[in-house]
């Protein structure tokens, strides 16, 4: 099947013409609106509007004069851009427009408590952000979460080949470990983490009192708190993994499996050499889905804990949350936000060019 080019050269000029300034008008209005109703929020100058909606206005302008003006310019091959462009002008609304804004936010000294409104402060939310001890703690708090990551996907390959074996009342076994994976980590944190892991009439303290312990609370000291967020988290998002995993053993050519056992490889031998190897892309993929799932822990914090005892359980999510609800402060709190996501870019880039560094030379 061949593809026929569609050029541009059967297009008049003036017609492209049109289509070219339509763009360069609806971009110049777009960022000299935008442009004046910053420096107007910022204090810099008298003329500009209330609020952001003229510049949303412009947007959408700018949006038709740029469909427009692309298929006055490339014709047939503008068309079929149409196709395209609502999806990366959606983006562009919903993802980048955001982040402008939530940078020019973390600018400004903006508590909602306080009678002065935005006030812009340039980089002071930052200079106090290095030494926020708190925010700092919990950053140090997630290398701990993400650390147990190898602790839940070991579990999950486990339950995985568990599950892929030929056991009894298998199919009932799966929709049972999958049933954590139905829940929210709302309904989680109030079923287990207030309930059954109460201190006083939980069945689980009770039966930590049958076994010696004297008083089993599990949410009072660090290391106890810490260890029962990473449990709650690990209980409901082990069963994503499993799934994962379980999906990629099913895929496996089952012919590579029966020439290992003909050749005399014992079960370690053909996990080890032949399954685990195999597995790599599908463990590498549950695993980085995880890390993402991992980096947004809060719920289950919020809702147990709120952070305690002294911070010990606290996530970067729950902290600026938390900074958001009790004292208002917008401008710090997006700041926060601002540096954790610049850390978990940077993070997830080096991960992933190594972790494709490692394929390469595995593979």
């Amino acid at each position: 099947m061949t593809s026929t080019y569609v050029g541009t050269d059967h297009i008049p000029v003036k017609r492209k013409a049109i289509g070219q300034a339509m763009i360069l008008i609806a971009t110049i209005l777009l960022v000299a609106l935008f442009i004046t109703q910053t420096l107007h929020k910022a204090g810099s100058i008298a003329a500009g509007f209330d609020n952001w909606r003229p510049v949303l206005y412009a947007y959408l302008i700018w949006s038709i004069a740029l469909c427009w003006g692309i298929t006055l310019i490339k014709g047939e091959r503008g068309q079929r851009a149409l196709f395209v462009l609502p999806a990366f002008l959606f983006t562009i609304a919903m993802v980048i427009f955001p982040l402008i804004f939530s940078v020019y936010i973390s600018l400004h000294d903006w508590n909602l408590s306080a009678f002065e409104g935005q006030k812009f402060n340039g980089i002071d939310n930052f200079i106090a952000l290095l030494g926020d001890t708190y925010y700092w703690n919990s950053m140090l708090n997630m290398v701990y979460y993400l650390i147990v990551i190898l602790f839940e996907y070991a579990i999950a390959f486990g339950l995985a080949l568990l599950l892929n074996a030929q056991i009894v009342a298998r199919k009932f076994f799966r929709v049972v470990f999958l049933m954590p994976l139905m829940l929210s980590p709302v309904a989680v944190s109030w079923m287990l983490g207030k309930s059954l892991m109460e201190y006083r009439f939980g069945p689980a303290a009770t039966l930590a009192r049958q076994l010696g312990w004297e008083s089993p609370a599990f949410f009072s000291t660090p290391e106890i708190a810490r260890l029962s967020i990473m449990i709650l988290d690990a209980w409901t998002f082990i069963p994503f993994m499993m799934i994962m995993l379980l999906a990629g053993l099913q895929a496996l050519p089952k012919e590579v499996n029966e020439a290992a056992r003909i050749d005399g490889a014992n079960n370690w031998q053909h996990f080890w050499e032949i399954t685990f190897p195999l597995m790599l892309p599908v463990s590498i993929t549950a695993t980085v889905i995880r890390i993402i799932f991992k980096l947004k822990l809060a719920d289950i914090v919020i809702n147990v804990t709120s952070g305690g005892p002294g911070g010990a359980t606290d996530t970067v999510t729950s902290f600026i949350f938390r900074e958001y609800r009790d004292r208002s402060n917008v401008g710090y709190g997006t700041m926060m936000a601002v540096v954790f996501l610049i850390i978990i870019i940077i993070m997830m880039t080096a991960l992933l060019n190594l972790l494709n560094r490692w394929m390469n030379k595995v593979t």
